[in-house]
């Protein structure tokens, strides 16, 4: 069983992951709201990342649609012209900003759990996400993203429990980290 606190922090925390990653400047805007209808979702493609413990496995979703917006928004991100990235190209910047998430909700999630291992980006067609609930999930959420106005994208979280989930965040601290890679 999941709490509602535990579902509050992962809510919180993914909101937060999402606004890291999909931004492409610093003084971007970007809202994300929870949406009830998975119909909403739309792009055709997602990046599945895998956060697992002996406790609970949660996988993130990205999704995306490789139009003229969504490459327009990730050469942004890249800070390159979109007309110069490859479909290769774009693919690792998407599956790179899926990473900068994932490790975000990992970071967050080692606060409260040892042991957690991160799964390299996947890409799937946006019809497997119509069979998350035959993993069993406890919890599964989707979010819209909104960056600017201008570009929507969605996302989702699934979490399978193994064990009961319980744990809280600070939701009145604003975000510090923005994802990058931490050396030791």
């Amino acid at each position: 069983m999941i709490s509602q606190q535990a579902q509050d922090a992962f809510d919180y925390t993914v909101s937060g992951a999402l606004k890291t990653a999909l931004c492409a400047l610093p003084d971007d805007r970007c809202e994300v709201e929870v949406i009830g209808d998975i119909k909403e979702i739309t792009e055709k493609k997602a990046v599945l990342l895998t956060v697992s413990s002996y406790l609970f496995r949660v996988m993130t979703l990205i999704y995306f649609t490789l139009n003229r917006d969504t490459k327009s928004h990730f050469a942004a991100i890249n800070r390159a012209e979109a007309q110069s990235m490859s479909e290769s190209d774009f693919l690792d910047v998407i599956g790179e900003r899926g990473n900068i998430f994932c490790g975000a909700l990992n970071r967050e999630l080692a606060h409260h759990f040892p042991h957690l291992g991160m799964s390299t980006p996947n890409v799937i067609d946006r019809e497997c996400v119509d069979y998350l609930t035959e993993l069993g999930a406890s919890y599964i959420k989707h979010f819209k993203v909104v960056i600017n106005d201008t570009f929507t994208m969605h996302a989702s979280l699934c979490v399978c429990d193994f064990a009961d989930i319980d744990f809280a965040v600070d939701m009145t601290q604003a975000e510090e980290s923005n994802g990058e890679l931490e050396l030791f």
